[in-house]
């Protein structure tokens, strides 16, 4: 082995490294991120798990027990309601996950000695979310029924063995709690958001390696027509995808699906769009398809799984860090999904998921095509 020939070829190689600057920005980048997200952004430990109350008593007694779910670490308390409709809407809609109802002569009840049951309404479209959010609120209640009962001891002077504040759980939208009822519904936005921004990913980056790109330069055809063309056939791949997909969810693994196929096919459009739009202007900024294929993967399958919530719960999440997935699309598209398939939901409830989804859509889009312009005119 020459040793000479062998540092020609390193040198040669860092050469080409170091002419591709954003690839080595890149490679050198991605482990620093990896374990700013892993290790300081995001956690295993569940708290803050949105609340609501609806106190039906509205005593002493009811605003003692609300005082001290408030404080506790474990529930973010949103505030109490008025009506029953306001806690259905929002379990439908997502923004809470434990809704809680305290009923009329729960100060009376207590104060005669007899135990009282409060009713939990559990959001099961998150079931490991639902299930721990319930062991919390179990033990909270068993500590709150300890304190009562030490108190009536004190002034009554006698024990009391039986808890004094019972919680009667219901669990909507997946009452057995199964697991695969949110996962597959999740793993479906995750895998078409890759699938769809690879499909686009590579093709201006493939025809600019092939000189082809030149060939379509000379042509009369307009920034726009180009790119809507090229998202075209990828669109139909992507709705064929989604399709098999649900399928394969419903009667493989018998996730229920409660909602509208049209509006799944609407919303799902959109979304794909965005993401087929999304890996264009990748492709048009990148030289290679090395790049691109990296670009995509960094800005699809990391947000996708980390940051839209299938992985850990956004409100569980860094503020700094809940302000940027609202800039991730399946962000919107995981509560869309999850809202179609079990709990039949349609465009009223997903309406503000459906605007940013929009937006996001729009902008993209737009940014590849004046991309692509630019391109053009340079």
């Amino acid at each position: 082995m020459s040793r000479a020939r062998l540092l020609a070829v390193a040198w040669k190689e860092s050469r080409h490294i170091l002419r591709d600057p954003r690839s080595l920005i890149l490679a050198l980048a991605m482990p620093l991120f990896l374990l700013w997200i892993f290790g300081w952004a995001l956690s295993l430990d569940l708290n803050q798990v949105p609340t609501l109350i609806l106190d039906h008593d509205r005593t002493p007694a009811s605003r003692e027990l609300i005082s001290r779910l408030a404080a506790s670490p474990y529930f973010n308390l949103l505030g109490l309601a008025e009506r029953e409709e306001e806690l259905d809407r929002e379990l439908a809609s997502g923004r809470i996950m434990v809704a809680l109802t305290i009923p009329s002569r729960f100060q009376v009840e207590l104060a005669r000695g007899d135990p009282v049951s409060v009713q939990a309404v559990l959001n099961g479209s998150d079931s490991a979310t639902a299930q721990v959010g319930l062991s919390y609120l179990t033990g909270l209640l068993q500590l709150h029924s300890q304190d009562l009962a030490r108190d009536r001891l004190d002034r009554l002077g006698m024990p009391r063995f039986q808890p004094a504040v019972e919680v009667r759980t219901r669990v909507w939208f997946n009452q057995e709690t199964k697991s695969r009822n949110f996962i597959v519904p999740g793993l479906i936005v995750v895998i078409v958001m890759i699938i769809a921004s690879q499909l686009t990913a590579l093709t201006v980056a493939r025809e600019r390696e092939t000189g082809t790109l030149e060939w379509l330069i000379a042509t009369p055809i307009a920034p726009a027509e180009l790119i809507l063309g090229k998202l075209c056939p990828y669109l139909l791949i992507g709705l064929i995808d989604v399709t098999v997909c649900a399928a394969a969810g419903v009667f493989l693994f018998g996730v229920p699906f409660r909602g509208s196929v049209v509006v799944l096919a609407f919303l799902t459009a959109i979304f794909l769009v965005g993401v087929l739009s999304l890996g264009l202007l990748i492709s048009v900024t990148s030289r290679t398809q090395i790049l691109a294929s990296q670009l995509a993967i960094l800005a699809t399958f990391l947000p996708s799984f980390l940051l839209s919530g299938f992985i850990y719960p956004i409100y569980n999440m860094p503020k700094i860090l809940q302000l940027i997935t609202y800039l991730v699309p399946a962000r919107y598209y995981l509560t869309i999904v999850n809202g179609i398939f079990l709990k039949g939901v349609g465009f009223d409830v997903l309406l503000t998921e459906t605007l940013f989804l929009a937006g996001f859509t729009a902008l993209v889009t737009w940014g590849a095509i004046r991309k692509f312009r630019k391109r053009l005119e340079g």
